[in-house]
C-alpha cells in the first residue's frame, strides 16, 4: 500500500477511480492528488467477516473489495503558498467494516448504548422516503466511512429476522444520529462519492438542511459532478448572508425632538442688549411706583 501519483497509476486503477484525478490535476488551485494503492482483499477475509457478523456482503461491495481492499483518496489545495487538504474519498477495508451500534464486550452491564434510543413512535417509512434504519436488534449497521467526522456513511441490512437478508442499503448517519438516506446500492454510492470529489460534508447534500455554508463556498468553486443536480440547486444569491438593517435594528418610531439653534452674535453686541435691557428695568419699576401713589 503506497501513495502515488496520478501518472503512475495502473490502467485498472484509473478505471476505478474513474477518471476523476485528472479533473482535479486540472481544476485551478489543486496543489495535490494522492491516491493510496490496496492490494485486493482475500477471499477468506471476506468469508471470514460474513461469518463473523452473520451475514452476506452485497455482490458488487464484494467484488470491489476483491479488487481493491478499501479506497482512500485525497486532494489539497493551494492556500498562502501552503497545502491544504480539502477532499478526502474513504471506503473503509473489511477489517475495518466494524459494527456500528452493537455492545462491546468490556461495556458495563448498564452502560447506556445507541439502542436506548430506539423510540417505538418513530416513522415506519413512506412512498418518498423508505423505513429508517434501527440501533437494535431489527437491523445490522456497518460503517463504510468516517466522513472526518462529520458523520457516518453505513451499509445497512433492514431486516435481520428471523434471518438477516441480503438486501442491503447505503444511509448517512449525521452528527444528531439522524437517518437520511442516500442509495439502494454500494454501486450507485460509489459513483456518488466520486462524482462529489470527496468534498468537505457533501452528503448533507442529501439532508434536509444541506451543507454548512463554510462548504458552500467550496461547491461553488469545484462544481461536483453530481448525477442529480436538483440535490445541489440554490438560488444565485443564496450563498450570501442577508441582513436587513430594518428588521436588525427595529425599535418603536418616536417623533424627532428638532432643537432650534439661534443664530450666533458678536460679543459687543450682547453686552450693549444686556445694558439696554438693565437700564429699562429701573424706569419700569419707576413708573409703577408712581401710579400706585394717588391711590395712597
Amino acid at each position: 500500500m503506497e501513495d502515488k501519483p496520478y501518472g503512475s497509476l495502473k490502467p485498472s486503477l484509473d478505471r476505478l477511480t474513474l477518471g476523476v484525478i485528472r479533473i482535479l490535476e486540472t481544476s485551478p488551485g489543486v496543489d495535490e492528488v494522492t491516491f493510496v494503492e490496496k492490494e485486493p482483499a482475500e477471499r477468506h477475509s471476506i468469508v471470514s467477516w460474513e461469518q463473523k457478523n452473520s451475514c452476506v456482503l452485497p455482490e458488487d461491495l464484494k467484488n470491489f473489495y476483491l479488487m481493491s481492499d478499501g479506497f482512500h483518496m485525497t486532494w489539497s489545495v493551494k492556500f498562502d503558498d501552503n497545502p491544504m487538504p480539502l477532499g478526502s474519498m474513504v471506503i473503509n477495508s473489511i477489517s475495518k467494516l466494524s459494527r456500528l451500534g452493537g455492545s462491546s464486550a468490556y461495556a458495563l452491564p448498564n452502560a447506556p448504548t445507541l439502542a436506548d434510543l430506539e423510540d417505538d413512535m418513530d416513522e415506519e417509512g413512506n412512498e418518498d422516503q423508505p423505513e429508517k434504519p434501527h440501533f437494535d436488534s431489527r437491523s445490522l449497521i456497518f460503517e463504510l466511512d468516517p466522513c472526518n467526522g462529520n458523520g457516518k456513511v453505513c451499509l445497512v441490512y433492514k431486516h435481520t429476522k428471523p434471518v438477516v437478508t441480503p438486501d442491503t442499503e447505503i444511509w448517512f448517519l449525521d452528527r444528531a444520529l439522524y437517518w437520511h438516506f442516500l442509495t439502494d446500492t454500494f454501486t450507485a454510492y460509489y459513483r456518488l462519492l466520486i462524482t462529489h470529489l470527496g468534498l468537505p460534508q457533501w452528503q448533507y447534500a442529501f439532508t434536509s438542511y444541506g451543507v454548512s455554508p463554510q462548504a458552500k463556498q467550496w461547491f461553488n468553486m469545484y462544481k461536483p459532478i453530481t448525477i442529480n443536480t436538483a440535490l445541489l440547486s440554490e438560488e444565485p444569491d443564496s450563498f450570501v448572508n442577508k441582513l436587513d438593517p430594518n428588521k436588525v435594528f427595529k425599535s418603536k418610531n418616536k417623533t424627532p425632538v428638532i432643537k432650534k439653534k439661534l443664530p450666533s452674535q458678536p460679543g459687543g453686541s450682547q453686552k450693549s442688549h444686556t445694558s439696554t435691557t438693565s437700564s429699562k428695568t429701573p424706569s419700569l419699576s419707576g413708573n409703577s411706583l408712581r401710579k400706585r401713589e394717588p391711590q395712597t
